[in-house]
């Protein structure tokens, strides 16, 4: 119940901000193009408090699931204003039908930009003021990949880095700032083993991303905690499922390799093809009888099918970037994560990605949920702007009743140089809004069906 409640109100505020900002886009470019603004409302339903100035109603409502601008003449009938039934008024300027096609197109692309504006805002006071870097004073490699060029330079799982490049004895975030200063280099490097010095050489390549902690191009995975990976979801139908390992459940080895982490795990499973695992499993304190499971593939990696927890052991610090870094920083962020649904959608349309694994609010609710309860800074902001891109990517979307279907049918309209009949119109909105409706209810039960409550009635 307590979980409940947490992601419930998490999806409120989070989608609320997110509608609430997207609204306001609108509202701006409405007013500044003379468009009458009747109401902007935090919230739907019946009117609570609120103040009307001017032509516009200011309120806030009983239902605090996001906002909505009422405009003059918005809908396809709106040209002109009616003084009663079967009765057309004098025309009205302040229509929103009346004003011109790029005006109205310039309101309808205003909801997402304000979307693309509020996650780079997000980002850019997460880097500028916060920025949580793991707290590793002692630089472990924890695995590396067989044919690798960190396989190649002799690194094996459970050398420490005494020197990187000129570096003694790097922690962990210097480890990865060297590495991505040093990209496409070709630099010395020490590491103890068992009392041993080594001395070697890498050659970093230039596809790594050591800014976002990935080495795994170079084959070097670092180790970020003492504690063995454990189990804080599992996924419905998944091979950890159906062999009945618990949200809780310890990983203790897979085939004899220690993994403190899921990264390495999953590079491992990926060398080894999908072959079967055994996993040695720690449950509330006692092990479990050693277990073989089957991985399964997904998005062109082998999983098992579990979410990791964030290890006991596990901290950071905070190291705020400058502001130049972190503007760089945050259009960084919005540009990789700005299509993860036009993917998603590539992928579903390809047959890459099942319809089923979509998910909708109550997906959103529970990421929303486990990002309030997570410690870190990094995963509300993350989530949140994340969140933020992609309603904004969505509602570009050229679908009647989305941003991008109205103004599509305006760039439509301005290349007839005419405008669509009203009935035609009305038709398309109306079977939009019933295709719209349905897939809704689709997602709606896809997350519904994900619940745990549910995994029991489940072949």
């Amino acid at each position: 119940m307590h979980d409940f409640f947490v992601s419930a109100v998490a999806f409120i505020v989070l989608v609320g901000l997110m509608v609430v900002v997207h609204e306001f886009g609108h509202f701006l470019v409405a007013k500044l193009c003379g468009v009458r603004v009747e109401a902007f409302s935090v919230g739907f339903g019946p009117r609570l408090f609120g103040v009307k100035y001017g032509e516009t109603d200011y309120k806030v409502c009983l239902l605090p699931l996001g906002g909505f601008v009422k405009m003059t003449g918005e809908t396809p009938d709106g040209l002109q204003t009616s003084d009663g039934p079967g009765n057309v008024g004098e025309y009205d300027p302040g229509s929103f039908m009346n004003h011109p096609r790029w005006q109205r197109m310039l309101i309808g692309v205003a909801g997402p930009v304000s979307n693309f504006v509020l996650a780079f805002v997000l980002m850019l006071i997460y880097f500028n003021f916060i920025h949580e870097v793991p707290d590793i004073r002692t630089t472990r490699i924890e695995w590396v990949t067989p044919g690798s060029v960190a396989d190649q330079a002799g690194l094996k799982p459970g050398d420490v880095v005494t020197r990187f490049d000129s570096t003694v004895n790097p922690d962990y975030q210097k480890f990865y700032d060297i590495a991505a200063d040093d990209t496409g280099k070709t630099i010395p490097i020490a590491v103890d083993r068992g009392g041993q010095t080594i001395q070697s050489s890498i050659q970093l390549p230039t596809t790594i991303d050591a800014q976002h902690y990935d080495l795994d191009k170079a084959g070097i995975f670092i180790q970020d905690a003492q504690s063995p990976i454990q189990i804080e979801q599992v996924s419905p139908d998944s091979p950890v499922q159906r062999a009945g390992l618990q949200k809780g459940d310890k990983i203790l080895s897979v085939d004899g390799h220690q993994f403190h982490s899921v990264l390495p795990l999953v590079d491992y499973m990926q060398i080894a093809k999908g072959k079967p695992v055994t996993l040695a499993i720690e449950r509330n304190g006692s092990k479990l009888p050693p277990f073989s499971i089957q991985p399964y593939q997904q998005d062109g990696s082998w999983r098992l099918g579990f979410q990791g927890a964030i290890p006991d052991d596990f901290s950071v610090r905070n190291e705020p970037m400058s502001f130049t870094n972190a503007v760089a920083e945050s259009k960084d962020f919005c540009a990789s994560s700005s299509l993860l649904i036009v993917n998603v959608l590539k992928k579903v349309l390809t047959h890459k990605v099942s319809v089923k694994q979509l998910s909708g609010p109550v997906g959103i609710a529970v990421a929303a949920g486990q990002a309030v309860k997570e410690p870190y800074w990094s995963a509300k902001f993350g989530l949140a702007a994340s969140i933020s891109l992609n309603l904004g990517i969505l509602n570009l979307l050229p679908f009647p009743i989305l941003d991008g279907g109205l103004i599509l049918l305006l760039a439509v309209e301005s290349i007839m140089r005419r405008d669509i009949n009203i009935i035609v119109k009305e038709r398309i909105y109306q079977a939009a809004f019933v295709v719209l409706i349905a897939f809704f209810a689709f997602i709606m039960f896809n997350d519904v069906s994900k619940l745990q409550m549910f995994n029991h009635l489940k072949p």
